[in-house]
């Protein structure tokens, strides 16, 4: 009887030991796992940090010569740009007639400008409406709303009348509405048929051969802005615009061409139809009239005054019906 309570001690001892063995053999083997560790020369190691570091240098080399090549290519852009833009408005360019600093339909005369709200005609259409004066086109503004959004819609009619008499648009050629269903409001949805009747109306009324309006994103993507294209597009889909009168819409770009200002000139007269580019001397006239709409001088709409192409280039688009029958059904 003692002999086997020994041999039970001596497996029990015996066996105890062995799970401690394998215990730590486990305990290395998971350490070895979660945390690899290769055993490196000091010549690997030195041999290692120098090609890290190689890579490191080749890669901020790379870097720098694209930066220098980046800047390269906008300072001969913009001197591009500038030479262009000079070209525009040399006396030689009317004869060699290789560069134009408008385009419009010819033989306009009277020319109908719609817009949503006051501050519109110089925020985005200036250069069409100095361009067409010289042309000895009478300008129309036809605006829809009296900009009372904020309450100010007293203040903001004599800020139209100021700014429209500044680009050289007649008392008697402004018309602003009051209506109750055409408010100053993003939420507020303008009826279609609201807006071209209006449209139509004073079109025949004035009797005009030009109608210039927002296009289908309306510049900025204000609802009221779009409002007037579908308006204007309904027109033309049902062959209600008179025969003889051409529409114009003034084309939305995106947010670095709207910004860039001179530096789209290049890409405008590739690309548009119709385009009005303005002298410096004309472009600070717009920008003067944009200041006399006093209540709407925010910090970031002074901003937009410096930098946005709108106060110096309008590019616009003609569109007709089948324009519009052809966009409504891709859409």
């Amino acid at each position: 009887m003692n002999e086997n309570v020994s041999f039970l001690e001596l497996d029990q001892s015996s066996g105890s030991g062995g799970s401690g063995v394998l215990e730590e053999e486990l305990e290395t083997v998971a350490e070895q796992i979660l945390y690899p560790q290769e055993q490196h020369s000091p010549e690997e190691d030195r041999s290692l940090s120098i090609a890290v570091q190689f890579i490191i240098n080749y890669l901020v080399l790379c870097f720098r010569e694209t930066l220098d090549h980046i800047v390269l290519v906008i300072l001969i852009y913009t001197l591009l740009c500038l030479v262009l833009y000079k070209l525009l408005f040399h006396r030689c360019s009317r004869w060699l007639k290789l560069f134009r600093k408008s385009h419009f339909p010819a033989n306009v005369r009277r020319a109908l400008l719609v817009t949503a709200h006051p501050d519109d005609e110089c925020m985005f259409f200036g250069p069409t409406i100095l361009e067409l004066r010289r042309l000895n086109c009478r300008v129309f503004l036809l605006c829809l709303s009296e900009g009372n959004f904020a309450s100010k819609g007293e203040v903001r009619r004599q800020e139209l009348w100021d700014a429209c008499l500044s680009l050289g648009i007649k008392a008697e050629d402004i018309t602003l509405l009051r209506a109750t269903h055409l408010q100053d409001d993003p939420a507020q949805e303008w009826k279609t048929v609201t807006i071209a009747n209006q449209v139509l109306k004073h079109l025949e009324a004035l009797d005009a051969d030009l109608l210039i309006t927002f296009d289908k994103d309306g510049v900025s993507g204000h609802p009221n802005h779009c409002a007037i294209y579908y308006a204007t597009a309904s027109l033309c889909l049902s062959g209600m615009i008179p025969s003889k009168c051409k529409v114009l819409t003034l084309e939305s770009i995106n947010l670095c061409r709207k910004y860039a200002s001179l530096l789209d000139l290049p890409i405008t007269l590739l690309l548009s139809t119709n385009w009005a580019v303005l002298n410096w001397e004309s472009r600070k006239a717009v920008q003067n009239a944009m200041a006399l709409h006093r209540s709407q001088l925010v910090w970031f709409r002074k901003l937009y005054i410096i930098f946005s192409r709108y106060m110096v280039i309008n590019s616009l688009c003609e569109i007709n019906q089948s324009d519009v029958e052809f966009e409504i059904l891709g859409s």
